[in-house]
C-alpha cells in the first residue's frame, strides 16, 4: 500500500501533467479562433470582391444585344442594298 509521500508525488505529477495538457489544449484553441478569424476575413474579402464583379458584369448583355441589333441592320442593309 502506497504512503502518503508517493500518493502526495503522484497527485503532482497528474497535476502536472493535466497542466501541460491544458497549455497544450488553450494554445490549439488560440491557433483554431486565429485561423477562424483569418477565413472570416477572407470570406468578408470575397464577398466583396464577388459583388464587386457582379456590378462590373451588367453591361455584358446590353453589349451583346447592341452588337447582334447592329449585325441585324447590317444584314438588313446589305441585303436591301445589293
Amino acid at each position: 500500500m502506497p504512503d502518503g509521500g508517493e500518493v502526495a508525488l503522484e497527485l503532482s505529477e497528474l497535476r502536472r501533467s493535466l497542466e501541460v495538457g491544458l497549455a497544450r489544449i488553450d494554445g490549439q484553441l488560440a491557433l483554431i479562433v486565429q485561423r477562424s478569424d483569418q477565413i472570416d476575413k477572407d470570406v468578408e474579402d470575397l464577398q466583396t470582391r464577388v459583388t464587386a464583379l457582379e456590378r462590373a458584369r451588367w453591361p455584358l448583355p446590353t453589349l451583346s444585344v447592341l452588337i447582334a441589333l447592329g449585325a441585324l441592320v447590317l444584314g438588313v442593309w446589305s441585303a436591301l442594298g445589293k
